[in-house]
């Protein structure tokens, strides 16, 4: 990875010098460790969906040729390889994202004079609101939602998106009636696109543990630290069926790691 980058980022670029291709990130697939002259290196995967582009052979890739999954498991070597495409193999290739953000940091709320829904984010918070507008398009963002409250609209502003408001996934909309929180979430996956909603502590956190329930997803955690996000993939909704969560990923910061971690 390239200094001050995110592991998004660097797979997108990746890709893209390698490839000539654009890409929209999906869900994550398991990472390989591995030792390379005596350093340990480890390696993280991601589906993908193609956005543009064309090959032209390079210095590190000299031909390129589509193959099935099936295909592609005769050609691998390291068995690491194979546990990478035998996950990616499990689920569909199409699947629908949403991106559900917690706000920025927004200081305290014990140290704010006015109406607690207007209180606005804090240096640091503006710091993750721009590190997100960098990289949840690499998702493919497309469209935005968020909690009637200032700092969960300015944490998604950066976007450039028409930011629609939704009353039912603020912390007080939200108890009042959780599965109706839980239905509005789903009817923004079923419309399309891929879909970022900005929400809260109080409710995040319930929505994950819910859908997850729902589905049969296990989750070891269920955090959601001020600026991070979830990477949620769904099957697409059919005549018979909503949207089904298959896949859960949680990402604590948009900020790439200090140096040395």
């Amino acid at each position: 990875m390239d200094a001050d980058e995110t592991t998004p980022a660097a797979a997108v670029r990746e890709v893209l010098e390698e490839t000539g291709f654009s890409i929209a990130l999906g869900r994550r697939l398991p990472s390989a460790e591995y030792k390379v002259d005596g350093s340990r290196k480890v390696v993280e995967y991601f589906a993908a969906r193609f956005s543009s582009g064309e090959f032209e052979a390079n210095d590190e890739v000299d031909r390129l040729k589509w193959v099935s999954p099936d295909a592609a498991g005769d050609l691998l070597r390291y068995q690491h390889d194979r546990v990478v495409l035998a996950e990616f193999a499990a689920l569909p290739a199409r699947l629908s994202t949403l991106l559900l953000v917690r706000h920025a940091k927004a200081g305290k709320r014990d140290e704010w004079d006015g109406d607690d829904d207007l209180r606005p984010l804090s240096p640091s918070g503006r710091r993750q609101a721009e590190a997100l507008a960098r990289v949840l398009p690499l998702f493919g963002a497309d469209r935005a939602f968020a909690a009637p409250r200032t700092r969960c609209v300015d944490t998604v502003a950066g976007l450039g998106l028409e930011i629609r408001s939704e009353p039912l996934l603020s912390e007080e909309g939200y108890w009042v009636s959780p599965s109706a929180g839980v239905a509005r979430l789903l009817d923004i996956v079923a419309a399309g696109g891929t879909p970022v909603v900005s929400s809260q502590g109080g409710v995040i956190p319930d929505v994950v543990a819910r859908l997850a329930d729902m589905n049969g997803v296990r989750l070891d955690e269920i955090a959601s630290k001020k600026g991070s996000f979830w990477v949620l993939s769904f099957l697409p909704p059919t005549s018979e069926r909503e949207p089904r969560l298959v896949a859960a990923d949680y990402f604590p910061s948009p900020l790439p790691k200090p140096s040395g971690r």
